[in-house]
């Protein structure tokens, strides 16, 4: 109402691998390396959102000692396989294996990985059950903020940045969540049980093993910072590519109408084309990451080997301990590259956090004041005394504005685009505070009212209509639900809607949406004002009810409008002089002052500016 505007060949445990609930590589190469916006705040923003995760205090604390537990199995796994080899093997002969002890070490395996897969059934359900928790919290604290925040920042803020608040962030969000948060514990904890494990067994092959770590950062390094830009590009593209998409869509009409087809296709075409040449070289950049990292894993392999030949010969270490070690240094290397992969995961997801604590943190409008009273039933006595008001701070829209509404009267705002009119509706109905002055409803200072029980003192009819999806009955019944059907029929045919109700083919019950075209721009305000006739308020605000109409719906319009201010306080914003004639004042706005007042003979005598536009309106029609 504002009026502004691979191929390998030893496969480790699944250990926080795509096997596992939640698991995964971080999305593949595209979606490790693709652009992340990071957070401005990253570790303020961690700790708001620990506090989300500590509402799920319990539940985590079962996931993470289950992932604790099975971590503590799985780091135990080639510590079995070595005993096994060691006992169907030793000292290298077969004459004298303990075929006992290999069997116990084979069932002991058995049991680690029915128990691992079991657990990571039961810590995936409940992870998944409680990082949906947490989302619904964090959404429906967004959704309310929504609710309570001032229009001034509704004013400045797109609805399609407010709605990627609520859905792209808060998914991110929650990807993050359900499956970085188990990933990143398991590859911390799993890296420093392999690396307990392996110094236990073994220093020397240890440190053979190690060679590769630098070798894996270096990698990861080196192609995340040439895929990341790539990306970057193609995220750029895909960004043109999706508002071109979405504004030629929306502009059909206008595109056949000026024959734009063939033009709006090869604009697609170059973008689209622009978009392929990023992505494939991103792709390629990307893809090179498992290659190499199966070449990296294959030299830790032939370290581990070499070393351990080396100290098998001089018996420093049995043939087990290679073994052991042949599946360790694979099992150290995946946690430090799943590491890697879900650092920018976790940056985006922190900077989707930040977007989101911000609307959190906004001031909401204020509160009521402790001494604040229901309005009851007002009289409709309005009054504005010496009010000014401002959008942006230092420009006034409203200068110093006072005026006084008996109760009952009907009230003509008139004046050109911008003048103030809407604006002194958005200070009665408190959509908006004064900057300067009082507004007074029956003598009392509104803002002393409760905000819900002023708010309900008023029908309000705006410019552009807003439907909801649902019936026609229920976009009546919007203010009052509990109306029945009867009211809602009889609040149709007070605003002349009925009519064209009754010609549809389900009536009351037919389906509408707020952004279809399948009711004309009258048939909708005709139902804005059924609406606002079924709330029965004691104030009526029309704010250009029929700008957007033609000259028969507007005398319908005009009949209803007459049906449902007798009696009641009324403020009328038009434009069309002709429908305001039989107003009991009318206020002439100009540059945020009421230039003129009074009845439309009076003004007409003055021969002032109301006279001007009102003849200058005469002669055109």
């Amino acid at each position: 109402m504002a009026e502004p505007q691979t191929k390998t060949t030893v496969t480790p445990p699944s250990i926080g691998g795509p096997n596992r609930p939640g698991g995964g590589m971080g999305g593949g190469p595209a979606g490790r390396f693709a652009p992340r916006e990071k957070a401005k705040n990253a570790r303020g923003t961690f700790r708001k959102l620990l506090r989300f995760y500590f509402t799920e205090g319990k539940s985590l604390f079962v996931v993470m000692v289950l992932l604790a537990a099975d971590v503590l199995i799985n780091v135990r796994v080639p510590l079995y396989i070595g005993r096994a080899v060691d006992a169907a093997a030793p000292a290298g002969s077969l004459g004298g294996a303990d075929l006992r002890l290999a069997y116990a070490c084979v069932a002991a395996l058995a049991a680690i990985y029915f128990g691992d897969w079991a657990l990571n059934v039961i810590q995936g359900l409940i992870m998944n059950a409680t990082s949906q928790r947490i989302v619904r919290t964090l959404r429906k604290s967004l959704f309310g903020k929504f609710q309570k925040l001032p229009l001034t920042y509704h004013d400045v803020h797109t609805h399609g940045e407010l709605m990627s608040r609520v859905t792209n962030d808060v998914d991110n969000i929650s990807a993050t969540i359900a499956q970085t948060t188990t990933q990143l514990i398991v590859a911390a904890l799993t890296f420093l049980g392999t690396l307990y494990m392996m110094l236990r067994l073994s220093v020397h092959m240890t440190l053979a093993a190690l060679v590769t770590v630098p070798l894996v950062f270096l990698l990861t390094r080196t192609v995340a910072g040439r895929s990341r830009k790539l990306f970057a590009g193609q995220q750029r593209e895909l960004g043109r590519l999706n508002g071109a998409i979405e504004e030629d869509i929306g502009g059909q009409k206008i595109i056949k109408a000026f024959n734009m087809e063939n033009k709006i296709i090869e604009r697609f075409d170059r973008t689209n084309e622009d978009l392929w040449r990023f992505a494939v070289r991103a792709q390629i950049w990307s893809g090179t990451l498992m290659p190499f990292m199966n070449v990296i894993s294959n030299f830790g392999y032939v370290c581990v080997a070499f070393a351990g030949g080396v100290l098998a010969v001089r018996g420093i270490i049995t043939i087990g301990v290679i073994a052991s070690f042949a599946v360790y240094s694979r099992q150290l290397t995946y946690p430090l590259n799943n590491i890697a992969g879900m650092f920018n995961s976790l940056q985006s997801a922190l900077a989707g956090a930040e977007r989101v604590f911000e609307i959190l943190a906004e001031a909401e409008e204020p509160g009521d004041a402790p001494d604040a009273v229901d309005i009851g039933v007002p009289l409709g006595g309005v009054r504005f005394e010496n009010v000014t008001f401002a959008y942006v701070p230092g420009v006034n829209v409203l200068n110093d504005v006072s005026f006084e509404v008996k109760p009952g009267q009907k009230v003509a705002l008139v004046g050109a685009t911008g003048a103030g009119k809407t604006t002194i509706v958005n200070l009665l109905t408190r959509f908006y505070d004064a900057t300067g002055g009082t507004v007074y409803i029956d003598g009392v200072d509104i803002r002393k009212y409760k905000r819900d029980s002023l708010r309900r003192a008023f029908s309000v009819v705006l410019q552009d209509t807003c439907l909801f999806t649902g019936t026609i009955a229920d976009n009546i019944r919007y203010g009052r639900p509990e109306a029945t059907d009867v009211e809602v029929d009889e609040a149709a045919r007070a605003a002349n809607a009925d009519v064209f109700i009754k010609r549809l083919k389900n009536g009351y019950d037919t389906v509408v949406r707020g952004d279809s075209d399948t009711l004309s721009q009258g048939q909708r305000q005709l139902l804005a004002i059924s609406r606002a006739a079924l709330c029965r308020a004691p104030i009526m605000i029309l704010d250009e009810a029929t700008s957007s109409v033609d000259t028969r719906t507007e005398l319908r319009i005009q009949e209803a409008v007459l049906r449902l201010t007798a009696g009641r306080t009324s403020f009328v914003i038009a434009h069309r002089l002709s429908t305001i004639r039989d107003a009991d004042v009318i206020m002439v706005v100009k540059d945020g002052r009421i230039e003129e007042s009074g009845s439309h003979g009076e003004l007409l005598e003055r021969n002032g500016l109301y006279a001007r536009m009102y003849n200058s309106q005469f002669e055109k029609a």
